[in-house]
């Protein structure tokens, strides 16, 4: 019985692996770096990427099952990753520990060349203009109606602090 569980638990791990052209090609890429990393001998480098590789592998078995990972969850992940990173280095600089940033800083830079190209202020600036005059918004009453369609066309390509500071200043707050 254990065997047959066994060989079905294989069969079904291949079936959504290769149905999931996402999570095979950030994963085959996350393998091959990983095995870049450790014959250069980079642990930091490997550090970021088993983080990557290990958060991908949590998400998926979270709840019940194998669940796959669709574009907008990998980023998210990726965007959480980055987060951590940074705000962890934040506090280590606060507490001025160069030494515990520098590693964590270094990590977020590794984790951001699986993210998709960030745009500039300007273009961000450029479609959250383009958001306010579609909704008509004229006052801070209409920003969770600008930040929701701004979000959503900006997932994963602008942070959501820069967002939100650039829809409060065009609505004049």
């Amino acid at each position: 019985r254990i065997m047959i569980y066994n060989f079905a638990q294989t069969i079904l791990f291949y079936t959504i692996m290769s149905t999931n052209k996402c999570y095979m090609g950030i994963l085959s890429k996350l393998t091959e770096e990983i095995k870049n990393a450790m014959r250069a001998k980079d642990s930091l480098r490997l550090d970021a990427l088993r983080a990557i590789k290990s958060g991908i592998l949590l998400s998926q078995t979270a709840g019940t099952g194998t669940k796959e990972l669709n574009d907008d969850e990998s980023i998210r992940l990726l965007q959480r990753l980055v987060k951590q990173r940074k705000e962890s280095a934040a506090i280590y600089r606060e507490q001025d520990r160069a030494d515990l940033a520098e590693p964590e800083e270094a990590q977020a830079e590794v984790i951001t060349e699986f993210l998709p190209a960030q745009l500039s202020e300007k273009e961000v600036e450029k479609i959250i203009l383009e958001i306010i005059t579609k909704t008509k918004a004229h006052n801070m009453k209409d920003m969770g109606k600008v930040m929701g369609m701004a979000s959503g066309q900006l997932a994963g390509r602008a942070d959501g602090k820069l967002i939100a500071s650039l829809v409060k200043q065009n609505l004049g707050v």
